[in-house]
């Protein structure tokens, strides 16, 4: 697999014109970009991500045969975005455009707004919801939560019909905060921060409480997103998806869609998993921070990780370090990262691009599902698994890794080693590592573009180890 470094020109990232509102691609700007050529390769296609295979197919004595990865849904949601960031006013305003099939009769929509939950609430964020409409006609909403907005439109939605709502939203920045939705200075995170459709096919709505801790319980299902994003001269952004003309973006089957705000000292590559994924990592001014080091990081493990789980299936990725962040948060194709955390945590966020963002998961019903096989997917591509298995898990959280966000609320300083440890404990407890991964690409493989259920990774697990589940199950892992 190689790697092509060069500058980010026409890429994933964009600076704002000298003039208006329309940002442009990022062309040779000195001091602060890499010298070499530009990648030489076209722009990569933003269609739907092709059916790929996984690393082993044909099967053998210790791996099952790993099938074709499955595709998305032909009808899956379809949004369209207008996002304006203006720093003076201390806001992000915007519409939401989406067309939604629900799979099973519903008498209501639910978007979940995010940014009134407790974290960003508390340091000042707040999302009002204004004009919404449904089918074209103005509907009432009722906000049932800070959090839920619920919409029942006059007549019920039919199963496998398709329907288009709109809402006019309006978000207020707050000050600097550890969490998705912050601004310090000119550095402005922007994750979970519009109105979005919380449907979990084949179960329906997710309307789980938020959480007050550094964690998330969202659930969205695989969707394509389009995005304008207009921000003020000299701002530069990083977000999901590829540019898609000045100052668009472009997302395909992907579940959410993020955005960084600064004035960011940009690093890139092209690596091929085997396809071309262009990479950008930028650093927010101010920070002491080398975008080239993290871009060894990332590149090493879009390598090792598509080795080992199967292609990367996005044409692109991006990383923002931003002040004010302890850790790493992922959305698809794009994480952010605070200062000082390039090593472990780069690879733990990349490793959520497959578990999380190709495989989804409701992280409020189901946090392990994602953190906890992620962390294992970071132990093996930074060879710490020993680590991991040196930790102890607090007697609170000792064979509950499955519990719900709900749980762990009260139990924050639980939390990590029962979630995100815990479940590495209980892989490596089935048995060799290299067949735990060979479960894992089985599970991928069958349940991609999905909102996956514990009974799906159970299903992976014991083909490859019979019996396995049982195991599991020592940890507070089942169905």
């Amino acid at each position: 697999m190689r790697r092509r470094l060069g500058m980010v020109a026409m890429a994933l990232v964009v600076l704002a014109a000298c003039s208006g509102d329309e940002p442009r691609a990022l062309g040779p700007t000195a001091g602060e970009r890499t010298d070499a050529a530009p990648p030489s390769t076209s722009a990569p296609n933003t269609t739907a991500p092709p059916v790929v295979p996984g690393p082993a197919t044909a099967g053998d004595a210790t791996c099952p045969a790993v099938p074709e990865r499955v595709g998305p849904a032909a009808d899956r949601p379809r949004y369209d975005l207008r996002v304006d960031v203006s720093p003076a006013a201390n806001t992000v305003t915007g519409r939401v455009a989406v067309r939604f099939t629900p799979d099973l009769a519903t008498d209501r929509l639910v978007f979940r707004l995010w940014p009134n939950g407790p974290r960003p609430a508390r340091a000042g964020a707040s999302l009002d919801v204004g004009e919404v409409t449904v089918g074209g006609r103005s509907v009432p909403a009722a906000r049932e939560s800070p959090t839920t907005l619920v919409i029942r439109p006059p007549e019920a939605l039919v199963a496998n019909r398709p329907v288009d709502a709109t809402a006019e939203w309006r978000l207020r920045l707050p000050g600097p905060v550890n969490d998705r939705v912050s601004r310090s200075g000119d550095a402005i995170r922007l994750g979970s921060f519009f109105p979005i459709l919380a449907w979990e096919p084949g179960v329906g709505w997710a309307t789980e409480p938020p959480t007050s801790g550094f964690s998330e319980a969202s659930t969205a299902p695989t969707a394509d997103f389009t995005a304008a994003v207009n921000v003020p001269p000299g701002f530069d952004v990083l977000a999901t998806g590829v540019p898609d003309g000045p100052g668009r973006w472009k997302a395909s089957a992907v579940p959410d869609f993020a955005l960084s705000v600064g004035r960011f000292s940009v690093a890139s590559a092209t690596v091929d998993v085997p396809r071309p994924v262009r990479v950008a990592v930028g650093v927010q001014a101010g920070l002491a921070d080398a975008p080239s080091d993290y871009l060894s990081q990332v590149t090493r493990a879009l390598e090792d990780l598509s080795r080992r789980y199967g292609p990367y299936p996005w044409p692109s990725f991006s990383l923002a370090v931003t002040p004010e962040l302890s850790g790493g948060i992922e959305y698809p194709m794009h994480v952010f990262q605070g200062p000082g955390t390039n090593g472990r945590t780069t690879a733990h966020e990349v490793a959520h691009m497959w578990f999380y963002a190709l495989v989804g998961n409701n992280q409020g019903r189901d946090p392990w599902l994602d953190e906890g096989l992620a962390s294992w997917a970071e132990a093996r591509t930074t060879g710490t698994l020993g680590d991991f298995l040196e930790k102890t898990v607090p007697a609170e959280g000792r064979g509950r890794a499955g519990k719900p966000m709900a749980f762990w609320e009260g139990r924050q300083s639980a939390y990590y080693r029962s979630v995100y440890v815990q479940p590495v404990k209980a892989l490596a407890a089935l048995g060799s590592p290299d067949r735990v991964d060979c479960a894992l690409r089985l599970y991928l493989a069958r349940t991609a573009y999905h909102v996956a259920r514990p009974a799906d990774l159970l299903e992976a697990v014991n083909a490859v180890f019979p019996g396995g589940a049982a195991t599991l199950a020592r940890f507070g892992i089942s169905s």
